[in-house]
C-alpha cells in the first residue's frame, strides 16, 4: 500500500473523531424515544448510564493494552465496530435486560475510542509539528451537532430516532474499516516509571490533566445526557424542540474548538484553563437560576464554550508533558472521563426524582469551584516542545 500522507492520517484520525460525537449524541438525545420505546424511567436510565461509564473506564484500560502491543490504531478501529455494532442494537425494541447489555457492549467501545483517538492525535500532532489537538476535537462536535439536528428532523417527521442512530452506527464502522490501515501506526514506548505511577515527573501529569479532564466531563455528560431530557420533561418544550440544546451547547463547543489551536499558544495554557473552568461554572448556574427554556439554552450555550478549550487543552497538555510514553499517560489521564461522566449522567439522574433535574445542574457548579484551585498547577508541569514539522 503506497504511503499515507501525514494530513491524510490528520483527516481520517478527525473522521474518527467525528464517528464518536455522532454516535454519543445520537444516543443522548435519543434517550426520551428510548424512555417511550422500553417504557423505562430515569432511574433505568441512570443505571444503564452507569453500566455505560462502567464499561468505557474497562475499554479504556483495553485500549491501553492493544496499543502498547500492536498500536493505538488497532485499539481506534475495533473499538469503531464495537461502538456500531451497540449503536445498531438500540434501533429496535428488546427486552431491558438485552437493551442494557447493548449498552454495556456500547460502552466498552466508546471507552476505547476515546483513549485511542486521544492516543492518535497526540502522534499525529507530533508528526505535524503544531497545535490540531482542538480541531480534531471540533470534528467531534461539528458532528455531535449533526446528529442533534438529524435527531430533532427524524423525530419531527416521524421518521424515529432509529434512523439518526442508525447512521451514526453505519458510519462508525466505515471510519473503523479505513482506519485499520490508514490510522498512524507508530505507538510510544511504555515507561516504566509511568507504568508505576511512582514516578515524581508523572503523577502530577495524570491529577493534573486528570481533575481538568473530570471536571470538563462532568459539566459534559450532564449537559449531554439530561438537557434534552430536562427541557422535555421539566420545561415542558415540545419533542422536537429538546434536542435543540444539545444543538446549541455543542454549537458553543464547536466555535471554542476552531480558535482554541490559536488562541492556547498566544494567551498560555493556565488562564486559559481557569477562564474555561469559570465558563463551565457560570453556564450550568443559569440553568439552575432561570427555570425556562431560552435560560437552559443559554446556560448550554455558555458552558460549551469552556468545555470545548478545556478537553483537548488537557489532553494536548499530558501528551506533551509525557511526550515518551504519551500513549500509557493519556489511557490514565482518560479514566478520569469516566468518573466526571458517572458523576454527570448517573447522578443527576438519580437526583432528577428527589430534588429535579433543574437543582441537581448545581453539581457541576461544585465541581468547577473544587477543580479551579488544582488548575493552577499546570504552570508546574514540564512541556516538551514539539518537534519541527518534518
Amino acid at each position: 500500500m503506497a504511503d499515507v500522507s501525514t494530513g491524510t492520517r490528520a483527516r481520517l484520525i478527525g473522521a474518527g473523531y467525528a464517528a464518536q460525537g455522532l454516535g454519543y449524541a445520537a444516543v443522548v438525545t435519543a434517550l426520551p424515544a428510548f424512555k417511550e420505546r422500553q417504557g423505562i424511567d430515569d432511574t433505568f436510565v441512570s443505571v444503564i448510564l452507569l453500566l455505560v461509564v462502567v464499561a468505557a473506564a474497562g475499554g479504556s484500560v483495553l485500549a491501553d493494552q492493544v496499543a502498547a502491543r500492536w498500536g493505538s490504531r488497532y485499539a481506534l478501529s475495533s473499538g469503531l465496530f464495537l461502538v456500531g455494532a451497540g449503536l445498531a442494537g438500540t434501533t429496535f425494541w428488546t427486552p431491558n435486560a438485552v437493551f442494557a447489555a447493548i449498552f454495556l457492549a456500547y460502552g466498552i467501545g466508546l471507552g476505547a475510542v476515546d483513549a485511542s483517538l486521544s492516543m492518535q492525535g497526540v502522534l499525529v500532532q507530533s508528526r505535524l509539528g503544531r497545535s490540531v489537538m482542538s480541531r480534531l476535537f471540533a470534528a467531534y462536535t461539528a458532528a455531535a451537532i449533526a446528529a442533534a439536528l438529524l435527531m430533532s428532523g427524524a423525530l419531527e417527521t416521524g421518521a424515529g430516532a432509529a434512523v439518526a442512530v442508525g447512521v451514526a452506527a453505519v458510519y462508525a464502522v466505515l471510519v473503523g474499516v479505513v482506519g485499520w490501515r490508514m490510522f498512524v501506526p507508530e505507538r510510544t514506548e511504555r515507561s516504566n516509571v509511568a507504568h508505576a505511577g511512582g514516578n515524581r515527573s508523572v503523577r502530577p501529569i495524570v491529577l493534573v490533566c486528570g481533575m481538568l479532564i473530570f471536571t470538563a466531563f462532568l459539566v459534559d455528560s450532564a449537559i449531554s445526557t439530561w438537557s434534552s431530557v430536562y427541557l422535555h420533561d421539566s420545561l415542558s418544550a415540545a419533542a422536537s424542540v429538546a434536542p435543540l440544546g444539545y444543538a446549541a451547547y455543542q454549537g458553543a463547543v464547536l466555535v471554542s474548538r476552531l480558535v482554541a489551536d490559536h488562541v492556547v499558544p498566544r494567551a498560555g495554557r493556565l488562564p486559559v484553563a481557569i477562564a474555561s473552568l469559570i465558563v463551565c461554572g457560570v453556564g450550568c448556574a443559569l440553568v439552575v437560576t432561570l427555570p425556562a427554556i431560552w435560560a437552559a439554552m443559554a446556560g448550554f450555550t455558555i458552558a460549551g464554550i469552556g468545555v470545548g478549550v478545556l478537553v483537548p487543552l488537557a489532553f494536548s497538555a499530558a501528551g506533551e508533558a509525557a511526550l515518551d510514553s504519551s500513549d500509557e499517560v493519556i489511557a490514565k489521564v482518560n479514566l478520569f472521563n469516566y468518573g466526571g461522566a458517572l458523576l454527570g449522567a448517573v447522578l443527576l439522574g438519580a437526583l432528577s426524582e428527589p430534588v429535579g433535574l433543574r437543582w441537581a445542574f448545581l453539581i457541576p457548579v461544585v465541581a468547577v469551584i473544587v477543580t479551579l484551585p488544582l488548575a493552577r498547577r499546570l504552570r508546574d508541569l514540564r512541556f516538551h516542545p514539539q518537534p519541527a514539522a518534518g
